[in-house]
């Protein structure tokens, strides 16, 4: 399957959008660090606004070439707003806000994201991972939290991270600012597989496309069910997700795909309610 390569800021643009059938690839490409600047946030946002709006597109893959996947906020150009006349508080706050609505929309996309790791991802990059909905990366990346280390706690990658991972172990990365390693990501509950770098994209590329076979009105319907009940106590979840599960009996998706496994045929998704 070829693959379509397009840049939201031409070539050599912050991020790069490539298409391989249904699964749309976001690559970071702010080397060496891949910061989240204001600009890059702004962009890898629009990127996601757009792969939402693409009918054919049913799986995004949030990844990078570079060995650090991910360092964090911008630190330099945080710095620079001190100089400003409130002392960077509203560029602060700019930066926080633009951050939070960047994590909550991945967590809200009506299609599934999975963060294809290799290498470094440190406070709001180790957030960037922990807000997608996968995430698969090599024997030899790492993950932190290291704000406490410079004297800024990172509280709002704690979001992401405390939403993954026990509460302890969340603790434990916040406090100490210790990079973990794979295994013990995967043993924290942070990433789902760790996999050779040789076969990282094969094995995200198997992954997306077995998602992209489902039912894009069944995995939007679930996805968005799965974060709503997360945050509910035991017996509203169980009542919200009973009113799921009779709507979603009675789309038509439901009804084709019960009568595909019943009839021992493949089904044929309309991916309509």
């Amino acid at each position: 399957m070829s693959a379509t390569v397009t840049s939201l800021r031409k070539p050599g643009g912050l991020v790069l959008a490539g298409t391989e059938g249904p699964i749309r690839r976001l690559t970071l490409n702010s080397p060496p660090a891949n910061a989240l600047s204001i600009a890059m946030m702004e962009t890898l946002l629009a990127s996601l606004k757009e792969a939402a709006a693409d009918k054919d597109v049913r799986v995004v893959v949030i990844r990078s070439d570079e060995r650090v996947f991910c360092a964090g906020h911008d630190l330099k150009e945080l710095t620079a707003h001190r100089a400003d006349a409130d002392g960077g508080t509203a560029f602060f706050k700019k930066t926080f806000d633009l951050c939070a609505e960047l994590m909550t929309a991945i967590v809200r996309l009506p299609k599934p994201v999975i963060a294809e790791v290799d290498g470094l991802a440190t406070a709001a990059g180790c957030q960037l991972v922990a807000s997608c909905d996968l995430a698969i990366c090599t024997d030899s990346s790492g993950f932190c939290t290291p704000g406490v280390n410079i004297g800024l706690f990172c509280s709002t990658p704690m979001v992401a991270l405390s939403r993954n991972v026990h509460r302890k172990q969340a603790m434990e990365m916040l406090l100490t600012g210790e990079t973990i390693d794979a295994s013990t990501a995967r043993e924290f509950g942070l990433v789902n597989r760790i996999v050779p770098r040789e076969y990282l994209n094969q094995v995200v590329t198997k992954y997306a496309q077995a998602i992209a076979e489902k039912s894009a009105f069944v995995v939007r319907t679930g996805k968005e069910a799965f974060y709503r009940q997360a945050e509910m106590d035991l017996d509203a979840a169980y009542v919200y997700t009973a009113e799921i599960m009779v709507e979603n009996m009675m789309a038509a998706d439901a009804e084709e795909g019960i009568g595909a496994f019943l009839q021992k045929r493949k089904a044929q998704w309309t991916d309509e309610q």
